[in-house]
């Protein structure tokens, strides 16, 4: 296993202290943005090592994790440790997390209302079908004043735990990937954020509602039991938590996205 000294300095091409590089491929699978962004900067740095990486890019939450547990795939980046754990529960994989990178607040958009406060009574809100960014969406809402849940630290809240709908609310559940593409079509949508960032949504600025920096949806790299410990795995870890791509993510996506570590 490699030690953290022997890591690249990955702003830039220079081998700081790298004993023997492992001269092998490492497959990752990602979403678009920023998790893919993330690790094409990383991959010159990972290269000077000898670690080939190869980024497949999915548009879906499902197949990173099933390719991976397979092992058509060596590791992926995309998702939050509650996610994680519905999922392995759910399909009866053992996938585990090997580093937390970054957090993305979570929020809500609209092209019908300018401000949270003018939405109609029974408007018709968007949310994640999953049932981790279910509850994740449910929560906001709640924190917002929107609804009332009947235990706010409940991430894996479903609707049948509103107690209150004040304003008749239609809640509807949808495919993540889908929810950009139906802001026309209902008043409010809540939007995990690789997929607002990708329908060129700027959370900072196009957000009505969103999660604070105290969010606890880290997104994580994530690989199986038996190859957690692979030393291509940990230089892969040691890159994304480097002050370098802390500086990469805070420079590229100014607050939309924030790193959760810096090496």
């Amino acid at each position: 296993m490699l030690s953290r000294r022997h890591f690249v300095i990955f702003g830039s091409a220079a081998l700081v202290g790298c004993s023997k590089p492992v001269s092998q491929a490492l497959s990752v699978a990602a979403t678009a943005v920023p998790h893919a962004e993330i690790l094409k900067f990383v991959k010159p740095g990972l290269a000077a090592q000898g670690v080939e990486l190869s980024v497949k890019v999915f548009n879906d939450y499902v197949q990173p994790n099933l390719q991976v547990d397979q092992k058509f795939l060596d590791a992926n980046y995309f998702q939050t440790l509650p996610y994680l754990n519905a999922f392995n529960k759910e399909h009866g994989t053992k996938l585990v997390p090997v580093v937390g990178v970054h957090v993305e607040p979570f929020g809500g958009y609209s092209r019908k209302v300018k401000k949270i406060a003018d939405l109609p009574q029974g408007a018709v809100i968007a949310l994640p079908n999953d049932p981790t960014n279910t509850g994740r969406a449910l929560i906001l809402l709640h924190k917002h004043g929107l609804i009332v849940l009947r235990d706010p630290s409940n991430i894996a809240a479903t609707q049948k735990d509103i107690v209150s709908n004040p304003k008749g609310f239609i809640l509807k559940e949808l495919e993540s990937p889908s929810l950009p593409r139906v802001l026309d079509e209902v008043d409010l949508a809540l939007i995990n954020t690789n997929y607002a960032l990708d329908a060129k949504l700027d959370p900072r600025r196009d957000a009505l509602i969103i999660e604070g920096p105290d969010s606890p949806y880290t997104n994580y790299l994530v690989a199986r039991p038996d190859n957690k410990n692979d030393p291509r795995i940990r230089a892969l870890a040691a890159a994304l938590t480097s002050r370098e791509v802390a500086g990469f993510i805070r420079r590229i996506y100014r607050g939309a996205v924030l790193p959760v570590a810096a090496g």
